[in-house]
């Protein structure tokens, strides 16, 4: 689709169905889910398991073909727990798998198809086991990229950046972008560059809203019902 047909109107109710259903169908499964949360295709996110908490303005998209998953599978008699942070972004196929404990802070961007685990889920003699857990940090305003892997035990330090397709096994500090397998530092950020995080962005969402809305409304304002069922079921050539 080269652009969207929507009227504006139907747009809107959209959206306020996906927000609806992220109210009456993830917030009962979820320990606590604060405020302005925007969810897109929140029907394909899958929360398995107590103990998962989500700040303040979390924005998370979904896809069919690449559902955002949160899972605490913990062993009997322990508590396991995932903690994300205000102003955090996680992308269509983010997983996020905790045995004992995965503390997300602020501002921290988990891109597509990211992994995030602190457990090894088996042994190595005894592959019926758990393995070995221990808990990973993302301390704020840490970016995951694409199709990256954070493995047990990891801190990741404030403001680095692991590349796309990175495997973290050991303790990240901050400021810095490391990459690789494993990953290694590859560039140290430069210190007196000033850093515009997601809380700064996000720090008057009615304000925010109503950009988006202007937006929307120049951008679809002239789509009608009859064009748009048109295009869905004739589309033609440059639409």
């Amino acid at each position: 689709m080269r652009k969207d047909h929507r009227p504006y109107h139907l747009k809107r109710a959209y959206r306020k169905f996906e927000k609806w259903y992220a109210d009456r169908f993830l917030r009962p499964q979820l320990d606590h889910l604060g405020k302005s949360g925007v969810f897109i295709k929140p029907w394909h996110i899958e929360i398995f398991g107590p103990g998962i908490r989500i700040g303040n303005h979390p924005h998370v998209i979904a896809a069919s073909d690449l559902k955002v998953r949160l899972s605490v599978w913990s062993r009997i008699g322990e508590e396991g727990r995932i903690q994300i942070g205000d102003c955090c972004l996680i992308c269509p196929g983010v997983r996020v798998s905790a045995a004992r404990g995965i503390f997300i802070g602020d501002d921290c961007m988990l891109a597509c198809g990211a992994y995030i685990t602190d457990s090894d889920w088996h042994g190595i003699y005894d592959r019926i086991s758990q393995g070995v857990s221990a808990p990973v940090v993302l301390e704020d305003n840490v970016w995951i990229g694409d199709r990256a892997t954070v493995c047990k035990g990891v801190t990741i330090g404030r403001n680095s950046i692991v590349g796309a397709g990175a495997v973290v096994t050991r303790d990240v500090p901050p400021d810095v972008i490391a990459a690789g397998n494993p990953a290694v530092i590859i560039k140290r950020l430069d210190p007196d560059a000033p850093i515009i995080t997601r809380s700064q962005w996000l720090s008057s969402p009615r304000r925010l809203s109503r950009e988006f809305d202007q937006w929307d409304r120049e951008v679809l304002g002239k789509n009608t019902l009859s064009h748009w069922l048109r295009h869905m079921v004739f589309p033609r050539k440059g639409e």
